[in-house]
């Protein structure tokens, strides 16, 4: 099933953390904005592991990274605005506006995301 990933959702899978499973389900093909791909290897790499080793396990799971355009970088900013009193970060944005451009779901393990009123599927993995 066609999916927009957070940068969370790719992390639990990269780190076997809980919501693995359900990340590995929909991974392939599916999409992630390139905000959030830098999120997680920014991560990855904080948690010590080699930049190679990274770009390797990212390309491993087969999503498709999508470029943070003009338009999705407007609309990210926009939502500021209804999401600011959740606090909801750049990249949390990015995935909510590419999300709702392509008209797919949204998967986080963000259970905060749940309280927004946008009109976008948002699942969570865990």
């Amino acid at each position: 099933m066609p999916a927009v990933l957070d940068a969370s959702a790719v992390l639990a899978l990269y780190l076997d953390e809980p919501g693995a499973e359900t990340t590995e389900s929909i991974v392939a093909g599916a999409l992630l904005s390139s905000v959030n791909y830098t999120e997680v290897v920014s991560r990855a790499i904080d948690r010590g592991h080699s930049f190679d080793r990274v770009l390797m396990s990212l390309a491993r799971m087969a999503f498709i990274v999508v470029a943070h355009d003009l338009p999705l970088a407007r609309r990210a900013g926009e939502l500021r605005l209804l999401t600011r009193r959740f606090g909801l970060s750049v990249g949390d944005r990015a995935c909510l506006a590419l999300a709702e451009r392509e008209r797919l779901p949204a998967y986080t393990t963000d259970r905060m995301w749940t309280n927004l009123n946008l009109g976008i599927d948002i699942r969570l993995v865990r």
